[in-house]
């Protein structure tokens, strides 16, 4: 199976190798049919502490690091 990529915003890098990650998706409500944005936050592994507050990443699956890094960044985005 392939491993999901997303792309979100960086909200926090305050501890060490770690960087929070917002990830907004938009859909259509099936009935009401109004644009709905619901955002979701992933706790990623930054091996080098590269990424600040506010960079578009990407982020990638993996294997679990800790108890709540089962994400890796992948890249800055460059439509930044």
């Amino acid at each position: 199976m392939p491993k999901r990529i997303l792309q979100g915003v960086v909200t926090s890098d305050a501890n060490m190798q770690t960087v929070t990650v917002s990830v907004e998706r938009r859909f259509k409500h099936p009935v009401l049919q109004k644009t709905i944005r619901k955002s979701k936050k992933y706790r990623a592994h930054d091996e080098h502490n590269t990424f600040k507050v506010g960079d578009t990443v990407r982020i990638i699956e993996c294997a679990p690091k800790s108890k709540t890094k089962r994400w890796e960044v992948l890249a800055a985005d460059a439509a930044e």
